[in-house]
C-alpha cells in the first residue's frame, strides 16, 4: 500500500488529504499525472494552444487538400476509367487484378483461394495490366 496526496491529483482539494491505496492505482496516478505534464510540454513546445479535439475541422483542413472543382472533376474522370478498364478484363482476370492490386492479396493466397497454380495468377495479372494499359491508352 502506497500514501498519497490527493491535493496532488484533484484541484478541489485545499488542504492535505492522505489516502492509503494499493501500489497498482498509485502508479497509474503517477503515470497520468506524468502524462498531462508531456502533453502540456509538447503543447507549450509547438506553440499549439487550441484543441484538437474541439470538432472545428481544423486538423482536417491541416492535413487535408482541398481540390477545385476541376481538380475533382479530372480525379473522378480517372477513377471512373480505371474502372471501366478493370471491367474491360475478362472475369477471372480483373477479379486477379481486383484483388492483388486493390485488396492487397498475395498472389500465392489468391492462386489458393482460387484452386489454380501461382505461376497462372502471376501470368493473368501481368496480361490484365497489359490490358488495361491498352484500355487506358485511349483517354490519355
Amino acid at each position: 500500500m502506497t500514501t498519497v496526496n490527493l491535493r496532488d491529483f484533484y484541484p478541489w482539494y485545499k488542504h492535505d488529504e492522505l489516502m492509503e491505496v494499493p501500489d497498482e492505482v498509485a502508479a497509474v496516478l503517477a503515470e497520468s499525472i506524468r502524462l498531462e505534464r508531456n502533453y502540456s510540454e509538447r503543447v507549450r513546445y509547438n506553440k499549439a494552444y487550441y484543441s484538437l479535439d474541439t470538432g472545428d475541422g481544423i486538423e482536417r483542413e491541416a492535413c487535408y487538400i482541398n481540390m477545385s472543382p476541376h481538380e475533382i472533376y479530372e480525379h473522378e474522370f480517372l477513377r471512373c476509367r480505371v474502372c471501366q478498364a478493370l471491367n474491360s478484363l475478362s472475369e477471372p482476370q480483373g477479379r486477379r487484378v481486383e484483388a492483388f492490386y486493390i485488396l492487397g492479396m498475395k498472389k500465392a493466397h489468391i492462386a489458393q483461394a482460387e484452386g489454380v497454380d501461382e505461376k497462372n495468377v502471376r501470368k493473368s495479372i501481368k496480361l490484365g495490366v497489359q490490358t488495361m494499359r491498352e484500355f487506358l491508352k485511349k483517354y490519355f
